[in-house]
């Protein structure tokens, strides 16, 4: 199967002949950013590490020339509230990032309420990404971010500053469109 050139889904059957017009809807990626913060939910302080993720994925999607849309949500560090908002993204959405809860406080739930929800786990991106980080700063190491995927949504859970939000998209983008093209089924190897 070739590697380059227009690939199409066929959404309805039927017979194709010269002089046909084909209307091509180039898809649109579908992204839903997720900050999990008590304070910031009740509007105590402004949010910078979900801005920060839209900004950088903004950027990257814009460079390889794909249409998206974002999504920004808030809430606090509830479990079922992560829990049923994942379970009604999930249908629709190809990728996923949460921003905060990574950490080992007792309000820190994200890891613990994403991780049964992966279908598969892709433990080596974040495992690299403490390591690279945490050399120059151990305090990287305590982060629990993880990655995987629910259906065909790639989910990736991101500390929650905007600085490390930043290393870890950095990261992730030296691989995402790859991904994208896996979780679809097309080898571009």
């Amino acid at each position: 199967m070739p590697k380059e050139g227009l690939f199409a889904k066929v959404i309805r059957s039927g017979m194709l002949k010269p002089g046909d017009k084909l209307e091509h809807k180039p898809k649109v990626f579908k992204i839903a950013v997720i900050t999990l913060s008590d304070r910031a939910s009740r509007g105590e302080y402004e949010d910078l590490s979900g801005p920060a993720i839209k900004d950088v994925i903004s950027s990257f999607f814009t460079g390889i020339d794909r249409q998206f849309e974002i999504v920004n949500h808030v809430l606090p560090d509830d479990s079922e509230k992560l829990k049923n908002l994942i379970k009604e993204l999930s249908a629709d959405f190809d990728l996923l990032f949460t921003t905060g809860g990574t950490g080992i406080s007792s309000r820190d739930v994200t890891i613990e309420t994403i991780s049964p929800m992966l279908e598969k786990q892709l433990p080596g991106i974040m495992e690299m990404i403490r390591i690279k980080y945490g050399q120059e700063n151990p305090k990287a190491l305590l982060s629990r971010s993880i990655a995987g995927t629910i259906g065909k949504m790639l989910v990736f859970c991101l500390p929650g500053s905007p600085k490390a939000v930043k290393e870890y998209l950095g990261e992730i983008n030296k691989v995402l469109e790859h991904m994208i093209y896996m979780l679809q089924g097309l080898d571009n190897h």
